[in-house]
């Protein structure tokens, strides 16, 4: 997290670097979410929630030094919800509810009837449809960066590319080239580009799912992990990616652009989906004739070709309307891998200005594709799944526990010379496994390797708010079928889902901001000051008059690492076990956790002596558990225990704030903060099921939010004489409302003083020391939670601490890039006195961005 922020930091930086030109720039935060429907689980009801993945992105595309350009995306992904883990015949009711666990469960092993004809039976009748086997999975944050840096000639572009992609349980890196030629008259540019990608896989298989999976064909790449007390297995991979592109495209006319693409790709490696898996249904041969056969259920890896060569040509027309003065976009494509996929994607789009800075475009997308050859539902083997051993005479050969060998026949036991012997008391028969060349080659059931038809259609609606600063919002809905497939012939209708994508967007294109004044105007009104304001600061900057916008961005990283505190001392082991969990003996600790905050701002000035402000925030979090606490009770196998790593992310509380000028002079102001936090973060995440167990609510702190509406006034006092700058700030939460979950956290009060002084006319540097006291938690969760610690426990929340803030801020006064403010912040834990047992605090990093407009 720390190398991504400071790349942030640095492009951001970039933006101050002299000779700095602000030609075919551009910069955007996006934040996206991705929610599916319920599969269609024939009547089970799913305890699981339909998968859900939350996006936050941000773009910059900055030109400097006359003809360079570097480019920086960074995308944090946060998964979380269920997902098909194999798909299985209804008959075997793989979804059906369990004694020990409410609502849907995976089951992948166990028997299932079929008839003479090998068709699968429920209650003695033919049953052939089909159903996905769901799993939970964990949330799973993904942090992905993105850079090129580029040089443009008067005809020709050239880039070098790079970039690096985190999960806990895959990493990779890639580079690559890409460029342009121009021809012509520049109506003619040929592009181009490759890349190549490493990645390393690193997957802990599914822990309901593992146990019960068949890993025997990769027994060199599994190796076993003991985690908190929590035996895993681990899935290790390579892969390796070759892409090539190359792109033709040609102005027909003043409305009219067409575009032509090739692009190539070849993957070697590991190629499988570490987490599907591929029913198998083994039938012994003794029992065809019978009209009823029982057949072994059991699920295998699936298991990919090691190599994939995909090909793709695209062609895309772009027609301008001039009456309607509006842009229509049709483009299709045709992919053709080797591995027996062929796939069809057509699109269309309208983009239609509608006056006073508004921009409205429909889109709508088909996409069709073959089954790949080696795409299976389900297996039907006949050999048994495991048998006993015989020699080529037909005799069973039994092991006894040091690895000798016997015959049996008859009843009697032989040894390898065929002399009769009495066995030893722990011999017992030879296991073997079923024959593998009897399976096909490679298999997947995994129904993005199916055939299907997927159609989608959207609308995006735009408002440019000032020159340059647009905000944008949108959604689209989309359904994946097997009947929507090309000629038919897709799959069931099991594999049917849909999909809702809803997104927003903040963008500025740097070339066509109106910079003219901006820097004069804001030095006028005594704002030298406020844009030096520490970043860690909120609700402490006011616009100078009525009419103007601000848009900023604010990233905040908060770690606690090292030891469990109690008040102001480390608390021993001990300590923790006979304290920490009220009447109950603690088993596990804390030792390790990361919050990343995201937080767009948005303010606005109606009159002189009020702004509003609207601020959502998305969240990311991350725990480690530690091993067993030493003295802790023996482990009970009647609960489930275990350690590790959690991880929760999605969209926090939603603040609103009025802010009120009280008093200005020249050199002094001071303003009234009224707040208010709208619970827009869920407070009901819970931990997914482990073998089978319920493990009950997500520790407090990795909640998304407080659950209740919260009050949060301030009073803020700012002042500045020459070089130097000061400030301070009040400010509480009220919690006005006990959350639905069954629990308030403590109110908060807190109180800031801090100093600075000018290096420049555009660099400040500040000292700001914090006290902050953060009330008692009230209530206890309504559901259940496992209890593995302190953390889940109310009473080891709040405390009193003090905290001193160096930092660093930059805002342009004039010229060309008058209006962007950067701040810095590093805030250092001083002194703590915590309530109750709580993890040592490291420290808290900000960031801010801000422009005005």
């Amino acid at each position: 997290m720390g190398r991504s922020q400071t790349l942030t930091a640095l492009t951001s930086a970039a933006l101050l670097l002299p000779g700095l030109a602000a030609e075919n720039s551009k910069v955007s935060l996006q934040y996206s979410r991705y929610q599916e429907g319920e599969r269609n689980l024939f009547g089970v009801h799913s305890r699981f929630h339909p998968l859900q993945v939350d996006t936050t992105r941000f773009a910059a595309e900055l030109g400097f030094l006359d003809r360079w350009r570097f480019d920086l995306a960074y995308t944090e992904d946060v998964w979380s919800g269920a997902t098909p883990v194999a798909t299985a015949p209804l008959a075997a009711q793989p979804n059906r509810p369990l004694v020990t666990v409410s609502g849907a469960s995976p089951l992948l092993t166990g028997q299932v009837a079929l008839d003479a004809d090998l068709n699968p039976l429920r209650e003695g009748r033919k049953e052939s449809r089909l159903v996905h086997v769901l799993a939970q999975a964990s949330p799973e944050v993904r942090r992905a960066s993105d850079f090129a840096l580029s040089y443009a000639w008067d005809e020709a572009e050239l880039a070098l590319l790079g970039g690096f992609s985190f999960e806990n349980d895959y990493r990779s890196a890639h580079g690559g080239i890409r460029g342009r030629l121009d021809f012509n008259r520049k109506l003619t540019t040929l592009s181009y580009g490759f890349t190549y990608t490493h990645s390393d896989i690193q997957a802990i298989l599914d822990h309901d799912s593992s146990p019960y999976i068949v890993k025997d064909r990769y027994r060199s790449s599994v190796r076993r992990l003991s985690k908190g007390g929590l035996g895993l297995d681990q899935l290790l991979g390579e892969r390796r990616d070759f892409a090539f592109n190359l792109g033709l495209s040609q102005v027909l006319s003043r409305n009219d652009l067409v575009s032509l693409n090739l692009a190539y790709t070849q993957s070697q490696g590991f190629l499988e989906n570490p987490y599907k898996a591929v029913t198998a249904i083994f039938v012994d041969p003794v029992q065809l004739g019978r009209p009823v056969l029982i057949g072994d259920r059991r699920a295998l890896l699936e298991e990919r070709p090691a190599v994939r060569n995909q090909g793709v040509v695209g062609v895309k027309w772009v027609r301008y309307f001039a009456p309607l003065d509006a842009a229509f976009h049709l483009g299709y494509q045709f992919a053709r891998d080797d591995w027996g996929i062929s796939a069809h994607t057509l699109e269309a789009q309208w983009i239609q200005p509608l006056g006073g800075g508004w921009t409205l475009a429909p889109r709508i997308r088909y996409y069709s594709q073959d089954r790949a050859d080696f795409y299976r539902p389900f297996l039907l083997s006949l050999q048994p799944f495991e048998t006993t051993a015989k020699d080529p005479l037909g005799r069973e050969i039994w092991i006894d526990r040091s690895g000798r060998e016997f015959f049996v026949s008859n009843g009697d036991f032989f040894d390898a010379q065929g002399n009769p012997v009495t066995p030893p008391d722990d011999v017992a028969p030879k296991r073997i496994r079923f024959d593998r060349a009897r399976l096909p080659k490679h298999f997947s059931s995994d129904h993005r390797l199916s055939g299907f038809g997927a159609l989608s259609g959207g609308i995006t609606l735009a408002k440019e708010f000032a020159k340059g600063v647009t905000l944008e919002a949108g959604f689209e809905y989309y359904t994946h079928a097997g009947s929507l497939k090309l000629g038919g012939g897709g799959e069931d209708a099991f594999a049917d889902f849909h999909a809702l994508v809803a997104n927003a967007a903040l963008n500025l294109d740097l070339d066509a901001l109106d910079w003219r004044g901006l820097g004069h105007h804001a030095h006028h009104h005594g704002l030298h000051g406020h844009h030096f304001l520490p970043a860690g600061l909120m609700y402490a900057h006011m616009m100078p008059k009525a009419t103007p916008f601000m848009a900023g961005y604010r990233l905040m990283y908060q770690s606690q690492n090292g030891s469990l505190m109690h008040g102001t001392r480390r608390a021993r082991a001990s300590q923790v076990v006979a304290g920490g969990c009220g009447p109950l003996p603690c088993r596990f600790a804390p030792r390790k956790m990361e919050m990343t905050m995201h937080m767009l701002e948005l303010m606005y000035a109606p009159s002189d002596w009020l702004n509003l402000m609207l601020m959502p925030q998305f969240m990311a979090m991350e725990m480690d558990i530690g091993e067993r606490l030493s003295g802790s009770p023996p482990p009970d196998p009647a609960v489930f225990e275990h350690g590790g790593k959690h991880t929760t992310g999605g969209v926090g509380d939603t603040l609103l704030a009025a802010l009120i000028r009280l008093w200005q002079v020249p050199g002094h102001h001071l303003h009234l903060g009224l707040g208010l936090s709208v619970p827009t973060g869920d407070v009901h995440l819970k931990m997914r099921r482990m073998h089978q167990q319920e493990m009950g609510l997500y520790h407090f702190d990795m909640q998304l939010g407080s659950g209740s509406f919260d009050f949060i006034p301030s009073l803020t006092y700012t002042g500045e004489r020459g070089r130097f700058w000061w400030g301070a700030q009040v400010l509480g939460t009220v919690r006005l409302e006990e959350n639905d979950a069954g629990w308030r956290r403590g109110h908060l009060a807190q109180a800031n003083a801090w100093g600075g002084v000018s290096l420049s006319e555009w660099l400040g540097v500040s000292v700001r020391g914090v006290y902050t006291f953060q009330g008692k938690m009230e209530g206890d969760v309504d559901g259940f939670s496992l209890r593995l610690g302190p953390m889940d426990f109310p009473q080891n929340a709040g405390g009193k601490f003090f905290d001193l803030g160096l930092g660093v801020s930059a805002s342009v006064p004039s010229g060309t890039f008058a209006g962007h403010s950067l701040r810095f912040e590093w805030l250092q834990p001083v002194l703590d006195d915590f309530y109750g047992y709580q993890l040592e605090r490291e420290g808290a990093l900000t960031f801010t961005w801000s422009y005005a407009f």
